[in-house]
């Protein structure tokens, strides 16, 4: 099968398109900052995966606010209206989008036939996935995955927590009584190889048993080996992170039931054998 994957550069993508080429598949890396570039480069493929967007770990100043929107709804857009003109389009696309779309909540469990929330996040994610169903006019079959906390040494969250747990300076983060949906690189990239072979609709990408954040520091503590005794406090995740501090002080709780009524068999549906395959 041929691939344009956009937005390939980055921490899930690098994953995905050497999985891909490790079972045989031909992968096209392509940036979507050229949209109409990237459309062209697409003919001929029989996939499109979507990864591209900014940043969303950073604090979020009205300009970074723009960026995360603008890249998952404005570029998407440039790029589905151009493909519309490629002759040997592909048949099907895929589109990253994630369980903020859900909104936060301490006490509710999400699944894929939930309502989005109404946050700054939810909102994003909403207007993203619109996009990515506009690919169905042209008849392109599309699946939307909604991503996580992805756990792995290489990127993401925990390639920051990492070097802090093991130095013996982890600890709690706020009340610890979020919900944190993690979930596995590996399982990560098997779900998106669902979507791409043929999967239509959406998909939760996280384990179907996530845990509060106190029960997420200690088993991070014991993956490194170390005690976990200097808390995050809000105020402080707030200098940081700004108004984007409450992704990480309230969290959801999201089950993945389209994920598991598909077929998809996780590797890593608990946390602790997770972390200790990371930890290696």
């Amino acid at each position: 099968m041929i691939i344009t994957l956009l937005g390939g550069s980055g921490f899930i993508g690098r994953a995905l398109a050497a999985a891909l080429e490790r079972r045989g598949d031909t992968v096209r890396t392509v940036s979507l900052r050229d949209p109409v570039a990237a459309a062209a480069l697409a003919a001929g493929s029989e996939v499109v995966v979507n990864l591209a967007g900014a940043p969303v770990a950073e604090r979020w100043s009205d300009a970074q606010k723009r960026a995360i929107m603008s890249t998952r709804v404005d570029l998407p857009k440039a790029f589905l209206g151009a493909l519309a003109g490629v002759a040997d389009r592909p048949s099907a696309y895929v589109s990253a989008s994630a369980v903020g779309y859900y909104g936060t909540s301490r006490t509710a469990t999400f699944s894929e036939a939930n309502a989005p929330g109404d946050d700054f996040l939810a909102r994003v994610c909403v207007a993203w996935e619109a996009e990515a169903h506009q690919a169905q006019a042209m008849g392109m079959r599309v699946a939307i995955v909604r991503t996580g906390l992805v756990l792995d040494r290489g990127g993401g969250a925990l390639a920051k927590l990492w070097p802090l747990f093991r130095a013996g300076l982890g600890g709690v983060v706020a009340s610890g009584e979020q919900w944190y949906s993690w979930i596995h690189l590996s399982d990560q990239i098997g779900i998106y190889e669902l979507a791409i072979d043929g999967y239509a609709g959406v998909l939760n990408a996280t384990a179907p048993n996530p845990v509060k954040n106190r029960a997420f520091t200690s088993a991070l503590a014991t993956a490194a080996h170390r005690p976990a005794l200097f808390p995050a406090p809000e105020f402080a995740l707030k200098l940081v992170f700004g108004e984007g501090a409450y992704v990480v002080t309230e969290g959801q709780r999201v089950l993945p039931e389209a994920t598991l009524a598909a077929g998809y068999r996780f590797r890593f549906p608990e946390l602790a054998p997770a972390l200790a395959d990371i930890a290696g």
